[in-house]
C-alpha cells in the first residue's frame, strides 16, 4: 500500500505515474484500451479529433503515448481544470480553466470524445454530479468516465482500508493525526474536514443513475469490483 512519503522533512504529494511499473498506473494502461476503441472508432469517422478531458493531466496521457505518436496530428486534447496546472509541453493538449460541473461550458461547442477519470468523486452534492454528468452528454455523444468504487475496501484517495466507511469524525481525527495517500496531515480540523468531505466516492446504483445510457463497466481486483465506468459510443 503507497501512502504519503516524507521527503528532506517535507511531505511530498505521491505520484503514481511517475513510475511505470507501479499499480495504478498499469491498472490505467488497462483502462485505455477501451478508451483507445473509443478514439479508434471517432478516427474512423474524422480526420482530426477534439478531445476533452475533464480534470485531467498531460502526465495522465503518458499511458497514451505511443498512440497518440502514432496519430500525430490527428487528436487534439483540451484538459479542464479549476484548479491550476502546469503548462502541457506537448502541442497535443491545451489547458483550459473551468468548472465541469458548469452548465455553459463550451456552450455551442461538440467534442468527438469526453473523458474523465477518477473527476466525479470529486466535485461535491449530488447536484453537481448530475450537472457534471449532463455536461458529459451535452459535449459529446461518446464518453468514457471512471471512478473508484465506494465498496471496494481499499479507498484510494487516503490509502487506508475501510476509511470511506468510518464516521465523518473519525475520518477527520485520522486526517488531523498522520499523512493519509495523496494528503498531508491537516493542520486544523476546518482543513481535515475539507479534505475528507471533498471526496464522495459512488456505488455502481449511482453511476447507474447519472448515466443511464451508458454501457456500465466494472475494473474487478481478487473478484471485487475496484472502479466503475461509464462508456457511451461503439467501444
Amino acid at each position: 500500500m503507497t501512502i504519503a512519503q516524507l521527503e528532506a522533512g517535507s511531505w511530498v504529494k505521491p505520484d503514481p505515474m511517475s513510475n511505470p511499473h507501479s499499480i495504478e498506473r498499469r491498472f490505467r494502461a488497462n483502462r485505455f484500451r477501451t478508451v483507445r476503441q473509443l478514439l479508434e472508432s471517432a478516427l474512423q469517422e474524422k480526420e482530426r479529433i477534439e478531445v476533452l478531458d475533464l480534470g485531467g493531466t498531460e502526465s495522465y496521457w503518458a499511458i497514451a503515448e505511443e498512440f497518440l505518436a502514432q496519430h500525430h496530428g490527428r487528436i487534439g486534447i483540451t484538459l479542464v481544470n479549476n484548479e491550476p496546472i502546469d503548462p502541457p509541453k506537448n502541442a497535443v493538449f491545451d489547458a483550459v480553466s473551468g468548472d465541469a460541473c458548469e452548465g455553459a461550458l463550451f456552450a455551442g461547442r461538440r467534442f468527438d470524445l469526453v473523458h474523465s477519470n477518477s473527476v466525479i468523486e470529486h466535485v461535491g452534492e449530488a447536484e453537481r454530479m448530475q450537472a457534471f454528468a449532463d455536461n458529459v452528454r451535452r459535449l459529446s455523444d461518446r464518453y468514457f468516465v471512471q471512478t473508484p468504487n465506494f465498496w471496494f475496501p481499499l479507498e484510494p484517495h487516503f490509502r487506508m482500508i475501510g476509511f470511506q466507511w468510518l464516521p465523518l469524525s473519525l475520518r477527520v481525527a485520522l486526517m488531523q493525526r498522520r499523512n493519509l495517500g495523496f494528503f498531508p496531515r491537516a493542520k486544523t480540523r476546518e482543513e481535515a474536514w475539507r479534505n475528507v468531505a471533498e471526496i464522495r466516492l459512488l456505488d455502481r446504483k449511482m453511476m447507474r443513475r447519472l448515466f443511464p445510457e451508458a454501457d456500465l463497466r466494472e475494473e474487478r481486483v481478487a473478484g471485487l469490483t475496484k472502479s466503475l465506468m461509464a462508456v457511451h459510443g461503439q467501444a
